[in-house]
């Protein structure tokens, strides 16, 4: 699928499913459905003050499954090169959120959400040939606080509830932050089920492996595969409790934590640890911190060492300019500047 300078054709972005692929076309969508609603004109760039916020910043104690107590393990000496990745792509996905129109208080939302592939070949990256990138245009309605006019967008596909009871979401409250708060949790939701399927695409027919912006416990398939790791760049929950915290704060550059297991509610376990790929001097504690997800396998020890150096080495070059650059691998930067062209 060819692109001109990252323009996206109609047909191409009907082909992606990404309809309407406009903030003009959600609103179009809306007033011809929802008679009494109101267009809203620019607030894209304050959506996001509506959204779900943060979990709460806590400390959990690692469940270590690594021989011996949680410490720091040196997988890199400082004067050592960084030496080879053995991450043959990477996997990352984006999402714009925009409210588009409202009524009698219930916002509107429309997002795009995108997820792309990209492999590197003789340190050149290019899009995976096997699946194409997925961006896909819906409009997030609380059907519950629309009476009869959601029978006009139930059966459609392209609109999605927002005040749908599941088992592990609550119904919102009509407050309009509370309703944004939900839009943005299935912008999220749909966000990260675009990334499985490429995810599970990847395990299922590629051979080297993947290096996925976030977490694997979403996906049974990714989540037993040695063919993907998961790399966490945020740390709201910190696996690292009393002695643990203070081994964490004062991991050094090239050095890792011993492994442990965790088992999020409503997901699959994974191995997991944290590695340091820059040095913490003169910057806060969490400065060039990731934490890695990793199948459970019986030589954990081995394969955090190999997938730790893999980490460290793809810090070469910098993401820059972007801000995260102390966590960002480059490949991941690559991603999410392909997916800004496309989406």
């Amino acid at each position: 699928m060819g692109h001109r300078a990252g323009v996206i054709s109609s047909a191409e972005r009907e082909e992606l499913g990404s309809w309407p692929g406009s903030a003009h076309e959600a609103r179009r969508f809306i007033l011809d459905r929802l008679p009494g609603s109101a267009p809203v004109e620019g607030l894209s760039a304050e959506a996001d003050q509506y959204g779900r916020a943060e979990e709460p910043a806590v400390l959990v104690e690692p469940s270590v499954i690594e021989e011996g107590a949680f410490r720091a393990i040196r997988v890199l000496d400082p004067d050592q090169p960084r030496g080879q990745s053995g991450f043959a792509g990477f996997l990352d996905g984006t999402q714009r959120i925009s409210i588009v129109s409202q009524r009698q208080g219930i916002p509107i939302v429309w997002a795009t959400v995108s997820a792309a592939a990209r492999l590197r070949v003789d340190r050149r990256m290019i899009s995976w040939p096997t699946r194409p990138p997925i961006v896909r245009g819906k409009i997030y309605v609380p059907f519950r606080y629309l009476g009869q006019l959601a029978d006009e967008l139930r059966a459609d596909p392209r609109v999605v509830d927002t005040a749908k009871d599941s088992s592990a979401d609550k119904i919102p409250s009509r407050h309009p932050a509370a309703l944004m708060e939900a839009a943005v949790k299935r912008v999220q939701d749909d966000r990260e089920k675009a990334e499985q399927e490429l995810a599970e695409a990847w395990c299922a027919s590629e051979e080297g492996t993947l290096y996925v912006d976030g977490s694997l416990t979403a996906s049974q398939v990714s989540s037993t595969s040695i063919k993907a790791v998961g790399v966490i760049k945020t740390h709201r929950r910190l696996y690292a409790e009393g002695d643990a915290f203070r081994v964490l704060v004062n991991l050094r550059a090239g050095e890792r934590t011993s492994v442990f297991r965790i088992s999020p509610q409503y997901r699959y376990p994974v191995a997991s640890w944290y590695v340091r790929v820059r040095e913490a001097a003169g910057h806060d504690a969490l400065f060039g911190l990731l934490r890695i997800e990793a199948a459970l396998t019986p030589d954990m020890s081995a394969r955090a060492d190999e997938v730790s150096r893999w980490i460290i080495a793809e810090g070469s070059p910098l993401a820059l300019p972007d801000g995260r650059w102390d966590k960002m691998a480059y490949g991941i930067r690559d991603t999410e500047e392909f997916l800004r062209a496309i989406s």
